[in-house]
């Protein structure tokens, strides 16, 4: 049913058990496959590069952070594929998904209160607005 789909992780307890869907999915989806995306926020690499001075070292910390859905992939057999990309997250996500003919995004909530929800946009609300595809948004 779903060829390709995308999981957004960031490393997050919400974007593991995302992940966790998207692979029961995928699983039950024959011939699909998962393009696990990483978002690297222009906010936050600062404090990634401070934290990790060594250019290789802070795609090692990125993939230390993707590691635990590979190792989930793995194990359930699922084909996929790892994307690191760079921009402010919830947009980059959709023009991802949106340049790419993704059948379905599965991401993480955040526990963001309804204020902050209402000023700033949560990434998951961002992506299912916009992406041309059904949206699971997994808590």
């Amino acid at each position: 049913m779903y060829k390709r789909i995308v999981l957004a992780s960031d490393g997050s307890e919400h974007s593991k058990r995302a992940a966790e869907n998207a692979i029961h999915i995928a699983q039950y989806s024959k011939g699909s496959r998962i393009d696990v995306v990483y978002v690297v926020d222009p906010d936050r690499a600062k404090s990634d590069v401070l934290s990790n001075w060594n250019s290789v070292d802070i795609n090692d910390y990125r993939k230390k952070r993707m590691k635990e859905v590979e190792k989930k992939a793995l194990q359930a057999g699922v084909s996929y594929e790892m994307k690191i990309l760079h921009g402010e997250p919830g947009p980059t996500i959709v023009k991802y998904v949106n340049d790419n003919n993704i059948d379905l995004v599965v991401i993480g909530s955040r526990g963001l209160n309804r204020l902050q929800e209402f000023v700033l946009g949560s990434v998951s609300h961002k992506v299912a607005k916009r992406a041309n595809c059904p949206v699971l948004i997994v808590k």
